[in-house]
């Protein structure tokens, strides 16, 4: 039995890709405008400032990550730049998956005491 091979139309792909684009580009644009305008351009999470040469760098986050939650007063979005936005995602999608840190057993803790015989070594010297 032999599989018939059919080629995507790439007009239509293409269409269909430049009309997703236009979407999220126009949606963006819209709270991404709104919140740089509310907020000071700094990453709400490292304090990182921007400026216009690097304010690319800084993206909108959404707290409950519904991207359709655009209230017009900005409660749903914080500035974060790429890298701590990139490290929210990360931890919601492990909360999401179930991973749970809180359980782990803590670090033992460090008992080592560089200069715990000091005073001996120095009663040693005067003595």
């Amino acid at each position: 039995m032999s599989l018939k091979k059919t080629t995507p139309d790439s007009a239509k792909l293409d269409r269909l890709v430049a009309e997703a684009r236009k979407a999220r580009e126009q949606r963006e644009a819209g709270y991404r405008e709104q919140a740089l305008k509310l907020y000071p351009w700094i990453c709400g999470r490292c304090a990182r400032e921007f400026t216009r040469v690097n304010l690319h760098e800084l993206t909108v986050h959404h707290r409950d990550h519904n991207h359709d939650n655009n209230p017009p007063d900005g409660s749903n979005w914080e500035l974060l730049c790429l890298y701590c936005h990139d490290n929210e995602h990360s931890r919601h999608a492990d909360l999401v998956r179930g991973a749970d840190y809180s359980s782990a057993a803590p670090a033992p803790a460090a008992t080592f005491k560089a200069f715990g015989a000091l005073a001996d070594l120095l009663k040693k010297q005067d003595g």
